[in-house]
């Protein structure tokens, strides 16, 4: 994938993106204020786009900024048209901040929004079949990690760690419950149930966090959503993350307890990745 997209759209201009500027006092950029969204074109639709607007709604609302997400497809169609992706697989990223006003904690009154969007090729794999490792680490963020926020510094320490002790991701635990990963959701299987934490202010509720909780419902897969303690990690079978570009990833180690052999995923893990990859070749916007 591209470092950096052609063009970009910003507060209603189409324009390449080394031209692209935004003002200095932007909210966004001074105190992180704002919501970002990312989500796929696969086979020239988006997918479960639906599901990410209303997110990106949700949370707009959270944070008391008015924007109408029922704009963005006409304004991403134009985009991808202009970047040349209309027919193309790709990621689409976007951005929208409270925006510009002199620096001050409080909400300004009466301002308009920024708002950001780009979209670069991206092609996924039809299943995510190499085994990662991930650490743990005890969640030092804020308590509404619900709301998809710019302000991602948290998530990017944890990550870091990750990456530089050679592993994919940080899983977070809060009160000694696993909740989230840095910029993923985590689930187990235990004795062909699956697990995952329920979706409150400890984590975001993952677009494909949601459609793994409906693949199992709707395949006879036994699925709670009741949090695994840290301390039981070791007693799980199997374990796994989701995201929208990570989509199903099988974990074959958390710290020092190892779930695959041999890169052998397990068998819960596997079905729901070939459910998964049969949604995205039948799935339609």
């Amino acid at each position: 994938m591209a470092n950096y997209p052609d063009k970009v759209f910003l507060n209603g201009e189409i324009i390449p993106a080394d031209k692209a500027k935004i003002s200095v006092f932007d909210r966004g950029f001074l105190f992180g204020d704002g919501i970002y969204e990312v989500m796929l074109q696969i086979n020239e639709t988006y997918f479960f786009g639906k599901e990410h607007l209303n997110r990106l709604s949700d949370c707009l609302t959270k944070i008391n900024i008015e924007f109408d997400v029922n704009v963005l497809p006409e304004i991403l169609k134009k985009l991808l048209l202009a970047s040349n992706l209309q027919h193309k697989d790709c990621l689409i990223y976007l951005q929208i901040t409270r925006g510009i006003a002199p620096r001050k904690h409080a909400f300004p009154l009466n301002i308009e929004p920024t708002i950001l969007a780009y979209a670069l090729p991206y092609i996924l794999p039809e299943i995510n079949d190499n085994p990662i490792t991930v650490t743990t680490q005890k969640d030092f963020r804020w308590h509404r990690c619900d709301i998809k926020m710019t302000s991602l510094l948290g998530n990017v320490m944890a990550n870091d760690l990750a990456i530089k002790n050679g592993h994919f991701e940080t899983v977070f635990y809060r009160d000694g419950n696993i909740t989230e990963a840095s910029h993923s959701n985590i689930f187990f299987v235990k004795d062909g149930i699956v697990f995952t934490h329920p979706a409150d202010e400890n984590i975001l509720n993952g677009i494909t966090r949601l459609i793994v909780i409906k693949i199992c419902k709707e395949n006879n897969i036994e699925v709670r959503e009741e949090a695994i303690k840290l301390n039981d990690i070791s007693q799980v079978d199997e374990a796994f993350l989701t995201g929208t570009s990570t989509q199903i990833a099988a974990i074959k180690k958390i710290d020092d307890h190892e779930y695959i052999k041999d890169n052998k995923i397990g068998p819960i893990t596997k079905k729901l990745q070939q459910h998964f990859l049969k949604l995205k070749i039948s799935h339609t916007i």
